[in-house]
């Protein structure tokens, strides 16, 4: 079975013979339903309806193929590739408790691990609860380095400390976690471009990633998500998880129609090879 395999399917094709307009109703409904948003499947409907006439095409897979390609072409708005030219680059991973945000730090060390990379991970999540607990034990289980202080330490102190030592140690990648939740919006936010400064100002020439981590389980919120955390602290890319199990995917295609910000890596389960780099022609293929 394929990584996308796990991905719940339209499955509008097989019920048509013909392409008609009942066909294109269906269609638009099952996209808005696979959590792609209104507006995005509305878009991507009219770019069938537009390709099918010119191209002439009758069957149904023939369409569903076409179909890909208008998502493929939604999807492709940026690299989805790391940016890690330098040495050391920093990822920083934003988001709202609960989307798996310290889980996926955890994975992707691991995966830059087995490449040959230098990892070291920032536990810049002082007001969580044993959120560094948790990426201790990643580190660990990786075989990565970790900076951490006590819980309520002061965040920018953290990821100061962590630059510091990667510079010492000739570090790779800097993964910086990061809070997810603090008394109000304005104050998370204020906290995410404190980090940000000190990051330009000790590693000013610095290959550096804002990653927003989002749970596909919560549909169009996580559009909503994706536009104020856009919107206040900056974001160069998306890592989706929860993929597997009620989520439909299509809020994928929504985030980066309407953003324009690349998704770059999804999560399909709680296995630490669960987290892959995405690839939008194996999406959507499992998508339709």
């Amino acid at each position: 079975m394929g990584f996308f395999d796990k991905i719940k399917k339209i499955g509008i094709f097989s019920a048509f013979s013909s392409i008609d307009e009942e066909f294109y109703d269906e269609l638009e409904e099952s996209l808005i339903l696979a959590d792609m948003g209104v507006d995005p499947a509305l878009k991507a409907v009219e770019e069938l309806r537009r390709r099918v006439k010119a191209e002439r095409l009758r069957e149904p897979d023939q369409v569903r193929v076409c179909l890909r390609r208008v998502l493929c072409d939604m999807l492709d708005v940026g690299s989805t590739e790391l940016d890690l030219s330098t040495c050391p680059s920093v990822i920083l991973f934003i988001g709202v408790n609960g989307v798996g945000k310290t889980t996926t730090i955890g994975k992707l060390g691991a995966a830059l691990k087995v490449q040959g990379k230098k990892v070291l991970l920032c536990a810049g999540d002082t007001f969580r609860a044993a959120a560094a607990e948790q990426l201790t034990i990643w580190a660990q289980r990786s075989g990565v380095d970790i900076v951490k202080q006590g819980e309520g330490a002061d965040p920018a102190a953290v990821v100061y400390d962590a630059l510091t030592a990667a510079k010492a140690r000739g570090t790779d990648v800097i993964l910086v976690d990061t809070a997810g939740r603090l008394h109000n919006k304005q104050n998370l936010m204020n906290e995410l471009n404190k980090i940000r400064r000190i990051v330009d100002r000790e590693l000013p020439e610095c290959a550096c990633e804002t990653l927003l981590v989002l749970d596909a389980t919560t549909g169009q919120n996580g559009l909503i998500q994706a536009k104020q955390f856009r919107e206040s602290a900056g974001v160069t890319g998306i890592i989706l998880t929860k993929l597997d199990g009620t989520a439909k995917g299509g809020v994928t295609v929504a985030i980066a129609d309407e953003l324009k910000i690349p998704v770059k890596y999804v999560g399909l389960g709680e296995g630490v090879d669960d987290l892959r780099p995405f690839d939008a022609q194996a999406f959507t293929e499992a998508l339709v």
